[in-house]
């Protein structure tokens, strides 16, 4: 065979100085390319008083003769298949090469380890701790799973299969929590099998994987309702006054976070230098989202701007040059189940309903257009607003009485 100023032939051979103790000769298949040739080893032998030589098969028409051609037929279709890949990959094409893309040697230095560390390690300067933190227990299960069902550290990259993937997702789904945690629910779970195709296809990137077993999984996320607060639950946190000062503090910026919908990471960040005032009185929040750079530009409402003036001689707040007192996220969230208690609120209260209470509540609820929240909040898509704010029954009645009086 003659392909782009190549030559390439295969051929079967025995190797007759290797004789089995049953009198069986190895068969070896001969790669030739350029003049320059390697042997691989077919895992077959016969006695070589049935192998034709002129045509590198076995003779005869019994039926263990025709089931070794057709292996030997279907071994040369797959080094073939090799050669023609890296035909394709427009690569320097030597006989060791189609050798080793045939028995998988290419691939055996990338394993699924490797590819986790070279991920984690790699993005550990562009995701946020929190993000990378969650990619770390991605990595502990699939190394629980490796290690549980095929009783190994590591696999290489090559023998990720559709099965793999259904394998690990059962595992998942079965795996008993360590002490004080829960089980995986399903979007928990598949947010696990998310982060893996991610890291999977920076492999495919990377070259290091021909192809990606998730091309035919599709991840299942269960629809899920987004929680806010009613006007009535926002009114009983913001008229409840707390004589402990760290639940005073944990209400302010919570409030806070419901008049101009920004997210915990972005109250957080919050600096002087953000508070611009487009005209006189006429204070705006001027930032972007630490999630995904968008810009964000919010006019400050009377309760938002109230509690800015309420912090500009906080010590906490001045000493770091922030615009509010800050505290981490864990304890925010610890925080708000006691104001949760506190006013009869049953809902999992968490700082992110802040947000979604921005975009229900504050402005839908308000007559604000979906367009203007969308950019209030910093969506880049007009349908992940859609997803965070929804219209409730009382909005849905008060312009449905609108319209019946304009008809009228």
């Amino acid at each position: 065979m003659k392909t782009q100023n190549n030559t390439f032939g295969v051929i079967f051979y025995l190797r007759k100085y290797k004789i089995t103790n049953d009198g069986k000769t190895p068969i070896y298949a001969r790669i030739t390319v350029n003049g320059h040739r390697t042997d691989v080893s077919v895992k077959r032998s016969i006695d070589p008083a049935n192998w034709n030589a002129n045509k590198g098969m076995a003779k005869g028409s019994k039926e263990e003769v025709v089931k070794l051609n057709n292996y030997l037929e279907q071994y040369r279709s797959g080094i073939v298949e090799s050669y023609q890949k890296l035909l394709l990959q427009k690569k320097l094409i030597t006989a060791e090469l189609v050798k080793d893309k045939f028995t998988g040697e290419d691939q055996a230095e990338f394993t699924l380890c490797k590819l986790m560390s070279y991920h984690n390690t790699e993005q550990a300067q562009v995701l946020e701790q929190g993000t990378l933190k969650n990619y770390f227990t991605t990595q502990k299960y699939l190394k629980e799973f490796i290690q549980e069902r095929f009783n190994t550290t590591d696999k290489y990259l090559s023998e990720l299969t559709y099965k793999f993937i259904t394998d690990f997702e059962f595992f998942l789904r079965n795996r008993n929590p360590e002490k004080g945690q829960k089980k995986l629910e399903n979007n928990g779970l598949m947010k696990h099998l998310e982060r893996f195709c991610k890291m999977v296809n920076l492999a495919v990137r990377l070259e290091w994987l021909d192809r990606n077993p998730f091309q035919a999984y599709q991840l299942k996320f269960d629809k899920v309702e987004r929680e806010y607060l009613t006007k009535d639950e926002l009114a009983r946190i913001e008229n409840k006054y707390f004589n402990i000062v760290r639940l005073q503090v944990v209400k302010d910026l919570f409030i806070f976070s419901c008049y101009t919908g920004l997210a915990y990471i972005d109250v957080y960040n919050l600096t002087p230098a953000n508070l611009i005032e487009q005209s006189k009185g006429n204070l705006w929040i001027m930032t972007n989202r630490q999630k995904t750079n968008e810009p964000v530009r919010v006019p400050l409402l009377p309760k938002a701007l109230a509690i800015i003036e309420k912090y500009k001689g906080h010590p906490q707040a001045l000493a770091e040059g922030k615009v509010l007192p800050t505290l981490s996220n864990q304890k925010l969230n610890s925080y708000l189940k006691e104001i949760a208690d506190m006013c009869d609120i049953t809902k999992p209260l968490t700082f992110h309903i802040a947000r979604h209470t921005f975009a229900t509540t504050v402005t839908l609820t308000n007559g604000v257009p979906i367009e203007t929240v969308s950019k209030l909040l910093g969506h880049t898509k007009l349908t992940t607003t859609q997803i965070y704010a929804k219209v409730i029954e009382s909005k849905i009645n008060d312009d449905m009485a609108a319209l019946s009086a304009r008809l009228q």
